[in-house]
């Protein structure tokens, strides 16, 4: 099979390689759709890999014993390779699971974790049916896409009653709009890159904000009828968006954390406990939530095709890696058969 590598700095290509093997729950995978994520920034840095990506729709092709799929399913496949059995697992948090397992090992293979590849393995408790009336790219979204924010949507109880601020419009941000509009919610968004700024009003948010405008948390005030957002998403990673969050919400507001970050200073009086805030981590979402995100992702069907912004054969990585350093793209899928 066809895998995806980055050799040098700003270099990429297509190698072959052996393919992976069934083995127990752990089936064999056709990738269709690799919707791609921060990869781009081992592109930039040039550290040598050939398991690149963590997003795939795709078909089983190749099952051992496994009671959950068989041959032919269309499957969107989550990311990481949880044990299986602890209590996080059982209860649909696989995701903070202590206990990663080797699968390659498991099934004897030199490869098959990567998705910038034409197959992967992985066990079947994280291969998620496609309904008939989704394509691959629009259940692929259940990924990063809307998945990174479906978590946090959910555990804030965002509904209809709630202004939500939204900082950070990378494909995680944007979809974090679709997430929240699906919900009744209305979306302050704050960004700087004109294409996203943009693509973000066009999926519906009420208000996008520039984030080097001076009377940014003025304007925040004044949308929100001088009280602030009464939730907020932060999808960046970046301290100034962090901040703002936490500036910009109402008093008893909850501020969820998605974007990957290191460390951010807080007043702890006066900016956490006289406000009276709930800071929260979200990574990913529950599996329990599978039906829930699936009815979502149908119902924002017209929004993904907005969000979805570019496609690119596998073998035109190097260009699509470039356009995403640019920043004027939403999300961006490979076809690694094509």
């Amino acid at each position: 099979m066809k895998i995806a590598t980055i050799t040098a700095p700003r270099k990429a290509a297509l190698v072959e390689v052996s393919s992976p093997k069934s083995k127990n729950e752990y089936v064999v995978v056709k990738i269709h759709t690799a919707p791609m994520c921060t990869e781009y920034k081992e592109y930039q840095d040039g550290i040598p890999s050939n398991c690149l990506g963590h997003e795939a729709a795709g078909e089983v092709v190749e099952v051992d014993h496994s009671q959950l799929v068989k041959k032919g399913d269309r499957v969107v496949v989550m990311p990481q390779y949880p044990c299986g059995i602890c209590s996080l697992c059982i209860s649909g948090d696989y995701i903070h699971c202590e206990n990663i397992v080797d699968p390659l090992k498991i099934c004897d293979c030199e490869h098959g974790m990567a998705t910038y590849a034409q197959y992967l393995i992985k066990s079947d408790k994280l291969l998620i049916p496609i309904p008939d009336d989704l394509s691959y790219d629009e259940a692929s979204m259940a990924c990063c896409g809307l998945g990174s924010t479906f978590g946090a949507v959910h555990n804030m109880h965002i509904n209809d009653t709630d202004t939500v601020l939204i900082t950070g419009l990378g494909p995680v941000g944007l979809g974090a709009i679709i997430n929240c509009l699906a919900r009744g919610a209305k979306v302050i968004a704050v960004a700087r890159n004109q294409y996203r700024k943009k693509l973000a009003t066009d999926l519906g948010a009420e208000i996008v904000l520039d984030l080097n405008d001076q009377d940014l948390h003025q304007k925040i005030k004044q949308v929100t009828q001088n009280k602030g957002a009464s939730k907020a998403i932060e999808c960046s990673g970046v301290d100034q968006y962090q901040k703002i969050c936490i500036d910009g919400i109402m008093r008893k507001g909850v501020v969820s954390f998605v974007g990957e970050s290191g460390e951010l200073p807080i007043a702890i009086s006066d900016q956490l406990i006289r406000k009276g805030l709930t800071l929260t981590g979200s990574w990913h979402w529950n599996l329990n939530l599978t039906v829930e995100i699936l009815d979502t992702i149908k119902a924002s069907k017209a929004s993904i095709r907005k969000l979805i912004t570019h496609i690119f054969p596998m073998d035109q990585l190097e260009k699509a890696f470039e356009l995403q350093e640019t920043g004027n793209c939403g999300k961006v899928l490979l076809k690694p058969w094509e």
